[in-house]
């Protein structure tokens, strides 16, 4: 039977009748397997007492009829008032929809209560009305070759292709990079601009469920207090979900091919993990937003291999010196038999320096002359990653239609458009609520009294700089903890002879774990939080909206992250005191010094441990673990869910069904935020840790895959958003990367010993060597000046000690000023300031000079953009002259046909003279 011919009876679709096979072959389109599903609104109803005759299932809501009740067939029992009030705004909602032109097929109500899905078709005419008025760029029929520079450009290109050929994903995108249509936007009067073969097809399905996502977001609502949009509805509870459909299964069996399906397999899959990305093919299925990322993602993984060579390098010249190295050698050097002081009150005894050998050359590996070399690098690596992305973004805002994009005018959000209304309930009375929403229906300019002023944020301003402040506090809080917890377990541990000799590496080892462990509950806890705040502020838009989270939520993150490194490079072993004047946290409990062989070591501990820790649990429990958890949760609550059973349930399930049991998506800033802080590992302290780089690259191999099959398998449908840029995370990136200069010559001249090396070796050395350089940061203290009750009990040191040696430059007990800070100490101090504002400028300098030497908007593109400019001027002069033509040859018969009418006219009597015949004809032409 033909799909057209099915009965219809008040629009209620008769499923007693046969239904052919053909009809549903589509699991896209309606019943009628015509009209393709290109949005679905999805809500749960509850009903009393409802008897429906079996056999009627689908109600078909066509352009300009609403469903209607066959009597007799449907008894609806008393629904409660908050029931009975969310129907009636489905139904002015649906009916305001198909007002705007668009067609819709909903599921009947037929059980106690569940799910209805409500079909979304736009025709042609919605489609191109909608297409010009959002000033869609869409292909021409002009086609031109895109040119690859000089015949060097060329030969380049073309031995690189064959070279990356093995890596290159085999979808059509990738064919045929060379040809690029002249794209224009849509006009409904310049129809004959464009190639439109098929009109179901001239626009693909992203445009299409875009298209209808804007005519959802601006349609309104009068029964919900004139609600803006499908947002608002959802915020109510009015429907449950909306979003447009996957193109079929991903791992559908057979032949049949869809995009979902090759981006599955040729992207999506941990298998193809060495080829490129299909960024365009993402880009058509979800849109340049998701596409952006990708591309980004992709190309800070590209950068990553050759910092992660050169962080290798580095770890090897380490490696390879470590026996070349002066000072580790001295302190090895069981010769030197450097006394040092006791490391605690009482229980602690005098210990020789040789002692901790170990930790001394395992500092070498990260505290060498390379380090400076690699920081450097690593500046300037930032700086061109950053002026390559936005070549890379101009490069795909030309072969995705961007350039000259207008900002779209972006909808209220539900939660301001209630704090509007309910400022004008308190100001004024339900008159000037009505004027409100006939301005909000009109889409006109809002006046003062009818938007929120600062006076009206204040409180949540307020709110936001207290609970942000607290936060932070909180966070510092916690670092303090733990210190204390480091200070009062090494004093434990050092009273057991058993465990005193492994004091340092298992506090440290506990403390780092510890501060993971609270680094990741933050992370959650924090983003809530963020959340939380931005919606006090009640921000206007959604872009508004996500650029206050997105600044909130990296703050409080990154302060989260990086607060316990901080201490460790710039603050731990700085308050100690000295041996007699030593600072107390608690009663007895001294501040923690740095390890003999410096800080630097246990920074490269702490920030190895936190990163790789949080990247692996992040990747495999939040990311891995918790939708799949979330996945069976859903699934178990819709078994256990009371109700009739469905006699469907046995058949195939819809495509708005599988799509349905998907996560929602929730935006692209979880995303972001975890490279942009792993962003900030590889750059910010990796003076102290070179291998940081090539910790991400394995990681991010993992990562884009990871969220490749999150995007295409676990989530429902993104809405395609065009967008130019990657918004406020440029900036903060950007930010990163100047404050990655600062932190590193830090680092190097306040955590390293490489500034006391140089000092010593240029000013102090006898021969230029660094040979005396452990001696010569060793001061000498007499241990007869110990305060009463912190000399060590029971000593057993083999020597009767008169001095001990500690770290730092002071004067010498038998100085005029014992104890006081020496010339040495200025010398450090004064060449550390001078290494930081020198290093900063320098790489500051060659930051700006390759930012200038490499333009943001490639030579090629910049060439294309003004010949494609020329090309579509000719096109469009071409076209209209040909249009021209064709109108012009009907006029033209027609004009023949008066001048030979005219011709018989004036041949007859008429006494007329021939230049008065003349004037005549010229009249009529006129005319025509």
């Amino acid at each position: 039977m033909d799909p057209e011919s099915l009965p219809v009876i008040n629009n209620y679709l008769d499923t007693n009748e046969p239904v052919s096979s053909e009809a549903r072959l589509s699991r896209m389109h309606f019943h009628d397997n015509q009209r393709k599903v290109d949005y679905v609104l999805a809500y749960h109803y509850r009903k009393r007492g409802a008897h429906l005759s079996p056999g009627h299932s689908l109600a078909v809501v066509s352009n300009g009829e609403t469903g209607k009740e066959r009597p007799g067939d449907i008894e609806l029992g008393r629904l409660d008032a908050l029931e009975e009030e969310r129907r009636e705004q489905r139904e002015e909602f649906e009916h305001n929809l198909m007002a705007a032109g668009l067609e819709l097929e909903k599921d009947l109500e037929s059980k106690s209560q569940g799910s209805v899905f409500v079909r979304i078709h736009a025709p042609w005419q919605v489609l191109a009305r909608e297409a010009e008025f959002l000033k869609i760029k869409v292909p021409t029929k002009k086609m031109y070759e895109i040119k690859a520079g000089g015949t060097i450009a060329k030969k380049f290109n073309a031995i690189l292709q064959k070279l990356s050929s093995p890596l290159q994903p085999r979808v059509p995108e990738h064919s045929n990079t060379r040809m690029k249509n002249l794209s224009y936007p849509f006009s409904r009067e310049k129809m004959y601009l464009y190639n439109i073969q098929e009109k179901d097809t001239f626009f693909d399905n992203a445009t299409r469920s875009r298209i209808v996502h804007e005519i959802l977001k601006r349609t309104t609502c009068s029964r919900a207090n004139n609600t803006m949009g499908i947002n608002s509805l959802i915020a109510n509870n009015i429907y449950e979900a909306a979003y447009p459909l996957h193109d079929g299964e991903y791992d559908s069996p057979g032949d049949d091919m869809n995009d979902r399906k090759l981006l599955y397999q040729e992207w999506a899959r941990y298998g193809v993990f060495y080829k490129f990305q299909p960024i365009h093919l993402i880009r058509k299925y979800f849109g340049e937003k998701i596409g952006l990322y990708f591309a980004w993602l992709g190309l800070y993984t590209a950068f990553l291999i050759p910092s992660s060579v050169i962080g290798v390098i580095v770890f090897l010249y380490g490696c390879a010196t470590i026996e070349e190295d002066i000072p580790s050698k001295e302190m090895c050097d069981q010769h030197n038999a450097f006394t040092m002081c006791p490391l605690c009150d009482k229980s602690c005894d005098y210990w020789n320096l040789s002692s901790a050998c170990g930790t001394a050359r395992a500092s070498h590996l990260f505290d060498n002359p390379a380090t400076v070399f690699f920081s450097i690098f690593m500046a300037l690596w930032a700086t061109m990653f950053l002026e390559n992305w936005k070549r890379l973004q101009m490069r795909l805002g030309y072969f995705w239609d961007l350039t000259g994009i207008e900002e779209e005018e972006e909808h209220s959000r539900p939660e301001y458009e209630t704090k509007v209304r309910e400022k004008m309930l308190k100001e004024s009375d339900k008159s000037v609520v009505q004027k409100l929403d006939a301005n909000m229906t009109e889409g006109g300019d809002e006046d003062d009294e009818d938007k929120l002023t600062w006076k009206d944020r204040f409180p949540g301003y307020l709110m936001n700089f207290a609970s942000i402040l607290f936060m932070i506090a909180l966070t510092f809080s916690i670092v303090f903890g733990v210190i204390v917890y480091r200070i009062t377990t090494a004093a434990a541990l050092s009273l057991n002879k058993a465990t005193r000799s492994n004091v340092r590496v298992t506090v440290t080892a506990t403390a780092v774990i510890i501060n993971l462990v609270v680094i990741l509950i933050l992370d959650e806890i924090y983003g809530a939080v963020a959340k939380w705040l931005t919606k006090i502020e009640v921000p206007k838009t959604e872009q508004t909206f996500e650029e206050r989270l997105i600044l909130k939520a990296f703050l409080l993150k990154f302060v989260n992250a990086y607060s316990p490194i901080f201490y460790v490079a710039f603050f731990k072993g700085r308050f100690v005191g000295r041996p007699g004047s030593y600072v107390y946290v608690f009663d007895g409990y001294r501040m923690e010094e740095c390890a003999p062989g410096g800080c630097l070591m246990e920074l490269c501990i702490q920030l190895s441990i936190i990163m790789l820790g949080k990247q692996l649990i992040q990747n495999n429990v939040f990311e891995i673990g918790v939708p799949k958890l979330k996945k069976l949760f859903r699934k178990l609550k819709d078994e256990t869910e009371p109700g009739e059973a469905d006699p469907d349930h046995s058949k195939r399930p819809e495509q708005w069904d599988l799509d349905y049991s998907l996560e929602p998506y929730t935006g692209l800033t979880p995303e972001y935020m975890e490279m942009i802080i792993q962003f900030g590992f590889v750059t910010l302290f990796v003076a102290s840790f070179p291998l940081a780089p090539v910790f991400a690259l394995l990681n991010n191999v993992i990562e884009v895959r990871l969220d490749a099959k999150k995007f295409v398998t676990e989530l429902r449908r993104p809405d395609a958003v065009r967008t130019k840029d990657i918004g406020i995370w440029f900036d903060i990136l950007s930010g990163i990367g100047k404050f990655s200069v600062i932190i590193n010559a830090f680092v190097i001249a306040v955590t390293s010993d490489f500034i006391p090396r140089l000092v010593y070796q240029y000013s102090y050395s006898h021969n230029g060597t660094l040979h005396g350089f452990v001696n010569h940061t060793l001061s000498f203290f007499n241990v007869s000046q110990l305060k009463e009750g912190t000399q060590p009990e029971n000593s057993h040191f083999d020597q009767e000690v008169q001095f001990c040696r500690f770290k730092d430059y002071r004067e010498p007990p038998w100085a005029p000023n014992p104890y006081e800070f020496s010339k040495q100490y200025w010398s450090v101090l004064s060449a550390r300031l001078a290494f930081v504002i020198i290093f900063q400028n320098l790489v500051m300098f060659l930051s700006v000079l390759v930012d200038w030497m490499i333009p943001d908007i490639p030579t090629d593109i910049s060439d294309q953009i003004k010949k494609e400019k020329s090309l579509l001027v000719d096109f469009f002069l071409k076209e209209e002259h040909e249009k021209l033509k064709l109108t012009d040859e009907p006029a033209q018969r027609s004009q023949g046909g008066h001048r030979s009418r005219s011709r018989a006219a004036s041949s007859a009597p008429s006494g007329r003279s021939q230049p008065g015949s003349r004037a005549s004809s010229g009249s009529q032409h006129t005319n025509v």
